[in-house]
Formats: C-alpha cells, sequence, structure tokens
C-alpha cells in the first residue's frame, strides 16, 4: 500500500522528544502555515511537564499524528538489564496515554512507536527479544527513519544536510526533535526548501522504514536487537 515507486519524491515529517511547551506549539503554528502533516512521537515524562499533555491533544486535534516514544527516554531496550521490566516501564506503562492521544480505539487503528536509538545509532541496543515480542503482541507498527540531520547538534546547519539527504531519496522519513534547542528556528526555511524542489510531505511511512507492520514483522530486526529473539 505504501511503497516506494519512482515518481514525485516525498518526506515524511516526524518529531521526537516532546512535546515541549514554547516549542512544539511553535512548530504546530509553522506546520498549519504550510498545510504540512507530521507524527510526533511523544515521550511520557514529556507529556507529564505543564502544558505537554495539552500541545499532544492540539497536535492530534490538528490532524498530526501521535507515536509513542518510550515513557522516559533514558533506556535503550536492548541494553537493559532485566529486558521484561525495562518493556513494562518504558512501553507498557504509558500504552493507554497514548492510545488515547492517537485515537486508538479500533483494531484497524494503526499503532505508532519509535524505539530510542541514543543518538540515532541503529544497532543491537534498540530492541530486547522480549520487546520485539511484545510490539507484535500488541499489534504496534514501529516506525524507523532514513533521514537524520541531527538537529539537536547541527541547530544552524541541519537543513542543508536534511534537503541534500531528501534530494537523493525517493521518500524520505525525517527525524527532527521539537526541543528547545533553536533548531526549530530553521523549520520554515526547510518546508520552504522542501517546496522549492517540489516535494510532497505526506503522513504515511515508506515500507523500508516499518520493521513490524501492525504486529506483523515485515522484515528481519536482527541487526537492531540485542539476542535471538
Amino acid at each position: 500500500m505504501f511503497g516506494e515507486e519512482a515518481g514525485r519524491r516525498r518526506v515524511t515529517l516526524t518529531f521526537d522528544n516532546g512535546p515541549t511547551p514554547g516549542i512544539t506549539d511553535k512548530v504546530l503554528d509553522v506546520l498549519a502555515a504550510h498545510r504540512a502533516p507530521a507524527t510526533f512521537f511523544v515521550v511520557g515524562t514529556q507529556l507529564q511537564q505543564p502544558g505537554g499533555l495539552d500541545l499532544a491533544r492540539r497536535a492530534a486535534a490538528e490532524g498530526h499524528r501521535i507515536g509513542h516514544h518510550t515513557a522516559t527516554h533514558t533506556l535503550q531496550l536492548g541494553a537493559a538489564e532485566d529486558p521484561e521490566g525495562a518493556v513494562a516501564a518504558e512501553i507498557a506503562a504509558i500504552e493507554y496515554d497514548i492510545d488515547m492521544l492517537a485515537g486508538i480505539n479500533e483494531a484497524e487503528s494503526e499503532r505508532l512507536f519509535r524505539p530510542n536509538a541514543a543518538g540515532g545509532v541503529l544497532d543491537k541496543h534498540v530492541f530486547s527479544p522480549q520487546a520485539v515480542r511484545y510490539l507484535q503482541q500488541h499489534r504496534y507498527t514501529c516506525a524507523l527513519w532514513n533521514c537524520l540531520p541531527r538537529d539537536w547538534e547541527n541547530t544552524e546547519t541541519w537543513v542543508d544536510h536534511a534537503l541534500a539527504d531528501v534530494a537523493r531519496t525517493n521518500w524520505s522519513v525525517v527525524v527532527l526533535h521539537d526541543l528547545d534547542t533553536g533548531a526549530m528556528d530553521r523549520l520554515p526555511a526547510f518546508l520552504g526548501g522542501l517546496a522549492a524542489i517540489d516535494v510532497e510531505i505526506v503522513p504515511d511511512f515508506p515500507d523500508s522504514c516499518l520493521p513490524i507492520r501492525h504486529g506483523q514483522l515485515q522484515h528481519s530486526l536482527s541487526h537492531l536487537t540485542n539476542g535471538d529473539g
């Protein structure tokens, strides 16, 4: 359904590690001005901050997708000494809250999860076998990425890096961070750059970035899993 056939280039915008009052609200304003859909992969502790839950509700009300990006973003599932405990604490603990935000109330709804990859490094610390089984059993869709301009480090230059990546990829999943780094001040320039090269911003994800879809394993996660899972 969501193939990657040649044609007009596409971009899926994603924002991780928020919501952040004073930042996410400005991001939502910019997205609205450009009529650009996005997915916000929210962190449980950020939702608990004053104003955090309201921002996530606003994002959902404005048509953006809400995904689960762990409860604390402090522990990689594949690096946990207690893998079962990590699944309970980092995924299950806030599952209901994320479902309510995302409007998931039917078996057909897509429950999105993005793991903590510690600086975007996709290695065997990303998952444990226990986490993979849980995501499958609970019908998650796991959304990874193929464009990481490291905006939290390259706060002034990330736009150039991202546009260069997008220009050579048929369908890019871009990871940005709605955090208080100053990087989001450049979001209008990025969206303007996408328009200038006639890239379509879409809400869906390419198959190559969905190793698990509705609980079904789409391709191997052995390179991202610590163990035999």
